[in-house]
């Protein structure tokens, strides 16, 4: 039990740790959980696409059925958003996940979602830790039975709904008719999910990666532009007919999408096109991350909309759109979700939405028209190596060593809502953080160019690297 160790979004490690065995004590601690909140409604178990996902699903229903809960399994491998959706559409107690989400296929992982869909927070996960255990399951007459489902059209019929009340044709739905959309799936499960739901709305869908591949090709399955260049290439080809490219991660809860003039597009500018593009037929707030950036709160003091600050991780998020009814929400590592649907992050809904927007208005030029009414933003960050057991170190000594200047500009203010934020007079800011997944910290800065986010990440490189 001592190798189980639950981060910011469940349990993940390499298959050397992740072994049938611990998967079922995980199992046996979410039953008990659910069992000491009162909750007897049946349970979901989702997988992924890699090639130990559903077994280890199967062990989990084991054992949640073995504690008397009814356990729905999906037909097959899908998106982590279809199963966080299932929960709240029909009524569930909540849900395990198994999936490593972008890891290497030599990882795998579970998480727990609670009854209301959205992420487990803190309290919640800590429960589940606290009673792990053996499993120890019913006689057979009183165990739960477990079923396979179709978890899939639910949450396409949800995802079509949702995106046409807040960005439909003039309240007609979405309507993608006579756009080319290339979708790359990373061998994941947005495969058949995500291409399916934008052909449904009208599209000709192009397809890349959309085969099961348990191995994702050799690779992680992380939609960043160095595991995009396929898409990235197709997409920017002047030649080509494809208006705008589409990846989900392996599990399909993240986005990244990829324009003609901008390759795969900064998930920043994306946050702020897909916000503006609500803000034409609805209102609310937004939420973001104090990683993502600032355009988002220019957009919405320009339609007289709040914008809430949360620490980076989806639960976090999740929880202030909750609190403030929050129209849009996301972070700057491609997570996003809208008012109406699931408190989770959602790949899925996330591409319908994309191609929505990009109807409406290319997406390219919504970005420069966004840069030329609002100011130009450009971000960056880096990646230092720092022990797991020397981060809150090195963030006590940082507090003594906030500069009174960052290349060249006064700090104006000081936020530690995560680490710490420098924002400066002239607009920029400079953010330190650890990682809540990796034995790393992170430096973050935004600025009106790229030679100004490269000098001011220098800084932060200069500022923190002694501490380690």
């Amino acid at each position: 039990m001592d190798a189980i160790s639950f981060g910011t979004d469940g349990w993940r490690a390499t298959l050397d740790t992740f072994t049938d065995e611990r998967v079922r004590i995980v199992g046996q601690a979410v039953a008990d959980h659910l069992a000491a909140a009162g909750r007897s409604e049946p349970v979901a178990v989702g997988y992924d696409a890699r090639e130990t996902s559903e077994g280890f699903a199967e062990s989990l229903a084991e054992v949640l059925a073995g504690n008397g809960f009814d356990v729905l399994l999906p037909e097959r491998d899908v998106p982590t958003p279809v199963v966080a959706y299932a929960i709240v559409d029909r009524g569930l107690a909540g849900a395990c996940m198994v999936t490593a989400s972008h890891n290497p296929p030599e990882y795998n992982g579970v998480k727990f979602i609670p009854h209301d869909g959205a992420p487990a927070l803190p309290g919640v996960t800590e429960d589940v830790v606290e009673r792990l255990a053996e499993p120890d399951l019913f006689p057979e007459d009183e165990r739960g039975d477990v079923r396979r489902v179709d978890l899939v059209s639910d949450h396409a019929a949800a995802a079509r709904e949702v995106v046409g009340d807040v960005a439909g044709s003039e309240g007609d739905g979405v309507d993608l008719d006579g756009l080319t959309v290339a979708y790359d799936a990373m061998h994941g499960s947005g495969r058949g999910v995500t291409d399916a739901l934008i052909e449904l709305a009208g599209a000709e869908v192009v397809r890349l990666r959309c085969d099961r591949d348990v191995t994702f090709g050799g690779d992680s399955p992380e939609p960043s532009a160095e595991h995009l260049e396929g898409l990235a290439d197709l997409v920017t080809d002047p030649d080509s007919d494809v208006d705008l490219g589409i990846a989900n991660d392996g599990d399909a809860d993240r986005i990244a999408a990829v324009t003609p003039d901008r390759g795969v597009l900064d998930a920043n500018l994306f946050y702020a096109a897909c916000y503006d593009r609500l803000l034409e037929g609805a209102a609310g707030p937004a939420v973001r991350t104090v990683s993502t950036t600032f355009l988002v709160d220019r957009i919405a003091e320009a339609h007289g909309e709040e914008v809430f600050e949360t620490p980076v991780g989806f639960k976090w998020v999740a929880e202030a759109m909750g609190e403030h009814d929050a129209l849009f929400g996301g972070e700057e590592s491609g997570g996003f979700t809208v008012r109406g649907h699931v408190r989770e992050k959602d790949g899925v809904l996330m591409a319908l939405l994309a191609a929505a927007t990009h109807a409406a208005e290319p997406l390219d030029e919504r970005v420069d028209r966004l840069l030329d009414e609002h100011g130009t933003i450009a971000s960056g960050k880096v990646s230092l190596d720092c022990p797991d057991d020397r981060k809150a170190g090195v963030l006590d000594e940082l507090e003594d060593h906030i500069p009174e200047s960052v290349c060249g500009s006064p700090v104006a203010k000081v936020v530690t809502l995560d680490g710490f934020k420098l924002l400066l007079e002239n607009g920029s800011w400079l953010l330190v953080r650890p990682s809540g997944t990796e034995p790393k910290l992170r430096v973050y800065a935004e600025a009106d160019s790229d030679d100004a986010v490269e000098a001011l990440l220098a800084e932060g490189r200069e500022l923190v690297e002694p501490l380690i």
